[in-house]
């Protein structure tokens, strides 16, 4: 499989180009370009979270203890005496990073279920529908949302598929077919409820026939051509 650097560094690069793309067709805007390469490059990253030994899954940890720890002490502040907040702080912070971090890392196995299309379709689709349900964000804003995260996934899938072939030899290694995967017997009943969960995601989800007709639409795309290539380019060219 690949690394965490390598993941990085594909799903900025993939995530910014596309985003980039999208940009300059008038699609999304200043801020929606930024979320783009940011949320892409998220979801590069994404199916490592049940990798015990994994970069992002303690980094995530790590933040989610300190906010979780923050939270206890802002909550009690005005009933608490300093040494009790600080150790209300630290245990907040253990129970945090130790035990929820030992009981998850229990509970999933590294290329399980988490490490498969339709748990990313799922965070996808959901981010989807957070953004235009509740957070109240654009249409089109809310897909292309999601879509980068998927996508980004898609990177990760796609990479540890790639390194799973010695290309040397031109032969498949052990790993192959367990990273880009859409079910697998062994975890057959949580398969069934990821695909539950995708069907009533994908029925609740904002209108895509809407999003779908301004892609479509050629006056973007249009507008992208006439910025594709820098003015002395089209200059000399013409």
């Amino acid at each position: 499989m690949a690394n965490f650097n390598t993941h990085l560094n594909v799903a900025f690069m993939v995530s910014g180009t596309l985003s980039l793309t999208v940009y300059k067709a008038g699609l999304i805007d200043d801020s929606g370009f930024l979320m783009c390469v940011a949320l892409g490059t998220i979801g590069g990253l994404l199916p490592d979270l049940d990798s015990d030994n994994s970069t992002p899954i303690k980094l995530g940890f790590n933040i989610t203890s300190f906010i979780f720890a923050f939270g206890l002490v802002m909550h009690w502040r005005s009933e608490l005496s300093l040494l009790a907040l600080i150790a209300l702080w630290l245990a907040g912070y253990g129970f945090m990073r130790y035990v929820v971090f030992s009981i998850f890392t229990n509970m999933t196995v590294h290329r399980g279920v988490i490490h498969s299309v339709p748990y990313m379709a799922i965070l996808g689709l959901g981010l989807t529908y957070l953004s235009y349900n509740i957070l109240n964000l654009p249409l089109t804003a809310s897909w292309f949302y999601g879509l980068f995260l998927f996508g980004g996934a898609m990177v990760h899938l796609a990479l540890d598929e790639l390194y799973s072939v010695n290309l040397m030899g031109m032969k498949m290694k052990r790993s192959s077919g367990t990273a880009m995967k859409f079910y697998q017997h062994k975890d057959k009943w949580w398969y069934l409820l990821l695909y539950v969960v995708l069907a009533l995601l994908v029925y609740f989800a904002p209108p895509f026939d809407t999003f779908w007709q301004q892609l479509r639409d050629p006056a973007p795309w249009d507008q992208l051509r006439v910025g594709l290539l820098p003015t002395m380019v089209k200059n000399w060219l013409n």
